[in-house]
């Protein structure tokens, strides 16, 4: 069995050829859909400020094989972004990822005596 990682991907877009039903809901939810929305889940939360509405991003927690790198990870997670905001109706463009792979992350801790 290969090694698995957990990954945090950030998704970054930006809205395209939103119809007026469309630009409603996201001006309707937004409120929902603010700085404290922002979370890691696996199937991804939607953020982005109202005006101007032109930016979102979503955030995903990906587990995957180690060996398929930060790579797959982006793809999996941009995947699971496009499909989301199609079922929602939503038009986009410009996908970019960045990852975090929790498990080669340098954790740096100060010593006792500086806290």
């Amino acid at each position: 069995m290969s090694e698995q990682h957990t990954y945090r991907v950030i998704v970054r877009g930006t809205w395209e050829g939103l119809t007026d039903d469309a630009r409603a809901r996201l001006l309707a939810e937004a409120a929902d859909h603010g700085m404290a929305s922002m979370r890691f889940s696996e199937e991804g939360s939607l953020s982005y400020e109202p005006a101007p509405l032109k930016h979102f991003s979503m955030r995903y927690v990906v587990v995957s094989d180690a060996a398929d790198g930060e790579e797959m990870a982006a793809a999996i997670a941009e995947d699971r972004a496009q499909t989301a905001l199609r079922e929602l109706g939503y038009g986009f463009g410009d996908l970019k990822s960045t990852v975090t792979d929790l498990d080669t992350m340098k954790i740096n801790r100060k010593p006792a005596s500086r806290r």
